[in-house]
């Protein structure tokens, strides 16, 4: 090859297809396996809380109002107790008996954890069962403190127990001024303690004449939110567990897997490697499986870089070295001949291996910037016929005499025009031809034609263009028709010019031809006594029918 790089070869129909080694991608979610079980693993953690919530907001909501609805049969049922004793009378007007009504609260039984409360049609409170039960309700006094220690400023905690107290006492009276109304009110609101409690007030009457309110009130609400609580916190550990599974995952088979990539790619930043290669990763079937693969494809191909690199650099180094040597052993013997006819040989022979070292260093550098000019040029339609009767009339007005000759044979309609358009680069497939020509010429005997055509393949007419460059020299030999395209192949038959090739013109034209998806085969003429009569090079380009041809330059 004549250079260090892989070119990418497109798809000789003209459409990009996938390598036959490369594994075939699985569908997967989003178009990614991890993003898919990163999104699973959350969806099932946020679903179990949702779930949870819903089912235990339903279950806080029906206990709520299952007490609401306990204390409103047992706030009716003692209203209408209130009539029957005669607490309340109609005669000789509607009114309620405070004091038979607060005898009745002590004698009777009002279960712990409730506070009843009778207002008159004022809303003036008449009775209180915490003011006239022996239970005296309240938290417990905090420890006594050490003898003289100062008084804890209480103030700001003070005013706002006023002010929460105050709130507090302002939803009572209005619950019991609705009620006075006639209809019988159920509220969750805060006590004066600041305690959530179930507040339900129902109208006492006589008759149909309502007398005053008896207000029941359940301060259990923060025992039914903190069983709520409790019941939440299960749902709570399971999404936590999952959670923490998800890390784990993630971290197992994503953080830990880029991290060895990391770290091997280190090793091949400091040398210490020539190619990443971590199998068990290369095996998995998602995002972290593809990028190992991808790393070691790449490291393995800098590896094959730097190998080419060093064989390229010591094919150089022995290439040029053989001239110059030759150079040196002239100088050095050109001072000790005193004989005209042999100064005049080793003047040739200098002259010789000049222009064979400058053919060398030429080429060299045209193989060190094919790379660079076939990533940056990008490829158009280009028409074969036009480009190759423009590069054969350059040879046709610039032939010297006893020079070979250039000649086009005819196009004919099925591989002119568009006919004949590939998607390439002009200026390297001008070089593939120039190449060929040039090559076929220094191997013509003086006088001779070398001939080019441009035609369709046999094989695959619809699809393929062949152009074929051949000549009347002594051929290749049959053991060379593979290695003739190797870089610095420079095997020449008896007879032929000394220096006129470097060796790098066809293996420049076999990495043109492959990067833009075609192929170059070298054949020799056979006569019909089975004499050879010249070398052939075919070059096969894969066609771009209905392509817009591009302007060349």
């Amino acid at each position: 090859m004549a250079s260090v790089t892989d070119t990418a070869k497109p798809d000789p129909a003209g459409g990009g297809t996938e390598d036959e080694t490369t594994p075939r991608r699985v569908r997967r979610f989003g178009g990614s396996r991890l993003g898919g079980l990163i999104f699973v693993l959350n969806l099932i953690s946020l679903l179990i809380l949702l779930g949870g919530a819903l089912a235990l907001n339903e279950w806080r909501r029906g206990l709520v109002e299952a007490r609401q609805e306990s204390l409103t049969v047992q706030a009716e049922l003692l209203a209408n107790v209130l009539g029957q004793l005669g607490i309340t009378r109609g005669e000789p007007e509607p009114m309620l008996d405070p004091f038979a009504a607060n005898q009745w609260l002590v004698d009777n039984f009002i279960p712990s954890g409730q506070r009843a409360r009778l207002y008159d049609i004022d809303g003036l409170l008449v009775s209180d069962s915490y003011a006239v039960s022996e239970k005296i309700p309240g938290a417990p006094l905090p420890a006594a403190r050490p003898a003289g220690t100062p008084l804890p400023d209480t103030r700001e905690a003070d005013q706002k127990r006023s002010a929460a107290a105050e709130r507090a006492s302002e939803a009572l009276l209005s619950e019991v001024e609705l009620a006075l109304d006639g209809e019988p009110q159920a509220n969750v609101r805060r006590s004066e303690d600041g305690d959530r409690v179930v507040s339900v007030s129902i109208p006492v009457r006589h008759v149909q004449q309502v007398l005053g309110v008896l207000t029941l009130e359940a301060g259990d609400v923060d025992e039914i939110l903190g069983a709520q609580r409790r019941a939440l916190t299960p749902f709570a550990l399971v999404a936590l567990a999952v959670n923490l599974l998800a890390s784990l995952l993630l971290h197992l088979f994503v953080a830990r897997p880029v991290l060895r990539l990391s770290a091997a790619a280190d090793e091949v930043k400091q040398g210490r490697a020539r190619a990443i290669s971590l199998p068990d990763l290369e095996g998995r079937k998602d995002e972290i499986g593809d990028l190992a693969r991808s790393l070691e494809s790449m490291t393995e191909t800098l590896s094959d870089r730097m190998d080419a690199i060093e064989r390229f650099a010591a094919d150089v180094s022995h290439e040029i070295k053989n001239p110059l040597t030759s150079i040196r052993s002239a100088l050095e013997t050109l001072d000790l001949v005193k004989d005209k006819a042999q100064r005049d040989r080793l003047t040739t022979l200098l002259q010789n291996d000049v222009r064979r070292l400058d053919r060398l260093i030429t080429d060299i550098s045209n193989a060190s910037r094919l790379d660079a000019e076939l990533s940056r040029d990008r490829p158009r339609a280009i028409e074969l016929d036009g480009l190759l009767r423009d590069i054969v009339g350059v040879y046709e007005h610039s032939v010297r005499p006893g020079e070979a000759t250039v000649a086009l044979a005819p196009i004919t309609a099925a591989a002119s025009g568009a006919a004949a358009r590939v998607m390439g680069r002009d200026g390297p497939l001008g070089q593939v031809f120039r190449n060929l020509i040039d090559n076929a010429r220094s191997f013509s005997p003086a006088g001779g034609e070398v001939r080019v055509s441009l035609a369709r393949d046999e094989a695959d007419p619809t699809r393929i263009l062949r152009i074929t460059v051949e000549d009347d020299g002594p051929g290749i030999p049959p053991d060379n028709l593979e290695t003739v395209f190797e870089r610095f192949y420079t095997s020449r038959p008896k007879g032929t010019a000394f220096g006129a090739n470097s060796g790098l013109g066809l293996s420049i034209v076999k990495q043109i031809v492959e990067a833009h998806g075609g192929r170059v085969e070298a054949h020799n003429r056979m006569g019909a006594d089975g004499q050879i009569l010249g070398a052939q090079f075919s070059v096969f380009l894969p066609a771009a029918s209905g392509a817009v041809s591009g302007r060349r330059t």
